[in-house]
């Protein structure tokens, strides 16, 4: 089916503050999952909403958490989620990382004992909307084995960096995976195969049934750079931030693990350009760097994702039918009243 972006999102509110969220934290966790749809990112959007309201409901996200302190030194914050909404909480940090870039040059915050926060990208719009660069990693639950490895070890580790180059910023945002798990899971719910090369089953052999893959292991980018570059972000998150690595964190997917906390990491990082370069020259740079790319025919990483003042509330979001039906019959479940969109189109 297909919706508009505001609509979706009050659905999406409206279901996470039945399930025990206060008002401001479903307010921006409704908005990252539906903004995932908006960017053509299903996999980690609606798709999964109904995977937080069953982990709200049993425990395994706690709806009460609330940020706070470990530690503060300067432009460095560590913080305690406490087993709360990964979306809020990692939004959250972005924005104290870039207020304290733009107090010393450099803001970095961590964020332990969370959950899932979605797509990662996200959380370095609030750097470029303040002309900062921004970086993001966070670890989940192990599915990719280590190089000739046999058994699983390191989530998809996923990065994302955002840079202001200009007229368009240039946001990368990737799986160390050869495809993110939520592709996965997205091709298990449309029952469709994946494609070679994307995952093994639980013995390591080549598999394209999605429902085996996801009991099973991924491939990792690249080969043995691919699980490197995972391995480099597992230690940014897991091993440095905590408390868990990736083979201690809770699959949010699995119904036997819903009331299990996941107990994940994120970290966000935001750097002032002015703080850097030889010759106070590097937003110039950056921006050249980018016009090369475009001026090859080249393709900026982001390029066709809509930044946030580009999306307004009749924006269109397609949900597939079986995801939809889902959220639905929760909403009708909790006598939420459903907008016209949703009401009538099923």
């Amino acid at each position: 089916m297909q919706s508009n972006f505001s609509e979706s999102q009050s659905v999406a509110k409206a279901l996470l503050c039945e399930y025990g969220l206060s008002p401001e934290v479903a307010e921006r966790s409704s908005h990252e999952i539906t903004m995932a749809d908006a960017w053509g990112r299903g996999s980690h959007g609606l798709l999964r909403l109904p995977h937080y309201l069953r982990r709200l409901k049993a425990g395994g996200i706690n709806a009460k958490a609330e940020l706070s302190v470990i530690k503060e030194t300067g432009a460095v914050l560590a913080l305690d989620g406490h087993g709360g909404m990964g979306h809020f909480q990692a939004h959250r940090a972005s924005v104290l990382a870039t207020q304290r870039a733009q107090r010393y040059g450099v803001g970095v915050v961590s964020v332990a004992d969370s959950n899932h926060c979605g797509v990662l990208g996200l959380y370095v719009l609030e750097m470029l909307e303040q002309g900062l660069i921004g970086l993001a990693f966070t670890n989940g639950p192990a599915v990719m084995p280590a190089w000739d490895g046999n058994r699983p070890l390191l989530s998809t580790s996923p990065l994302a960096a955002g840079i202001p180059s200009q007229p368009r910023p240039t946001i990368i945002d990737m799986a160390t995976s050869t495809v993110a798990r939520g592709r996965i899971a997205q091709a298990a719910a449309a029952d469709e195969e994946i494609p070679d090369g994307w995952a093994f089953d639980s013995n390591g052999i080549p598999t394209n049934d999605p429902k085996i893959a996801l009991n099973g292991m991924l491939a990792p980018m690249a080969g043995a750079k691919g699980f490197a570059l995972a391995l480099m972000v597992e230690a940014l998150t897991g091993g440095l931030v905590g408390p868990s690595l990736s083979t201690q964190v809770a699959d949010p997917l699995s119904l036997d693990a819903i009331a299990t906390p996941q107990r994940l990491s994120h970290l966000l990082m935001a750097i002032d350009p002015s703080a850097f370069g030889i010759d106070s020259s590097s937003t110039e740079r950056l921006n050249e760097m980018a016009h090369q790319v475009v001026s090859s025919n080249g393709r900026l990483p982001g390029a066709g994702r809509p930044l946030p003042n580009e999306i307004t509330p009749q924006t269109k979001i397609q949900i597939a039918d079986s995801v939809a039906n889902e959220i639905v019959q929760m909403a009708k479940t909790a006598n939420i009243e459903l907008p016209p969109s949703w009401d009538l189109a099923l």
